[in-house]
């Protein structure tokens, strides 16, 4: 079966829509065959309608996304609460420890995420990774720090990335690897994207799964959850009608 690649961290400028048109084009292009985009809240359903449609004009599938970042782990529930259903993707951009041991027990958050370059701020520990494997989230890694820092900034961050993706593997949280990317000139290939992973110690296999079908089975999963006639996993309504005694 064709391996699909997914980059489900586009952060695209939907102000400007030719750019947004042009960026799409070049990820096709370049392979990725589903998308997600972080949306604010308050999106209105046609821009979302709109993105759906330049995406398959060029045979990319698109997912809807949402970035929590939540100063309290109250703010995270509030926000779970309203927007789970709302958002094919859902991830918790984790700043404080509080926050992101709320978001790595709760089923219904997709994506852990650690933006901070402070060692400080970066809770992906042993007591995050069991919380997180019980809950089916996955640690998504966004790969633009990367491509943009040089020096010793960039040499902690790998060290930093060394231990999380240890970490990760040792209680089998499933690896996600995003580009986090709103410019053209910083988009890679999937397989560029992954081989990047080399530098913090992921190796080939897992680097391409984390671009392939980690991603992919998130997506699956909610969009199955999302379904009308969805009822518990591997339970779906195939037909409504009268009573059974009619049968």
């Amino acid at each position: 079966m064709k391996r699909i690649f997914a980059d489900l961290h586009l952060c695209l400028n939907l102000r400007d829509l030719e750019q947004t048109a042009h960026i799409i084009r070049k990820t096709s292009q370049l392979g990725y065959r589903l998308i997600a985009v972080p949306f604010l809240s308050n999106v209105p359903e046609e821009k979302l309608t709109q993105l759906q449609s330049l995406c398959s004009e060029v045979d990319v599938d698109f997912a809807s996304r949402i970035d929590l970042k939540p100063k309290t782990p109250k703010e995270l529930l509030n926000s779970l609460r309203n927007f789970r259903r709302r958002f094919e993707i859902v991830a918790v951009m984790c700043d404080s420890k509080s926050v992101a041991r709320q978001a790595a027990k709760d089923r219904r958050v997709d994506l852990l995420n650690f933006p901070s370059i402070d060692f400080r701020k970066r809770f992906f520990d042993k007591a995050e990774a069991e919380l997180a494997s019980k809950s089916f989230a996955s640690l998504e890694i966004d790969l633009k720090p990367l491509l943009i820092m040089e020096g010793p900034v960039r040499t902690r961050l790998l060290s930093y990335l060394r231990r999380e993706v240890a970490i990760a593997q040792e209680f089998h949280v499933p690896i996600v690897l995003s580009s986090g990317v709103s410019e053209e000139l910083l988009l890679r290939k999937p397989r560029e994207l992954a081989s990047l992973a080399s530098l913090f110690d992921l190796d080939a296999s897992s680097a391409i799964k984390a671009v392939s079908e980690n991603p992919v089975a998130i997506v699956r999963r909610n969009r199955e959850k999302l379904d009308s006639r969805f009822v518990a996993p591997g339970i779906r309504v195939i037909r409504r009608g009268k009573d059974c005694e009619e049968m």
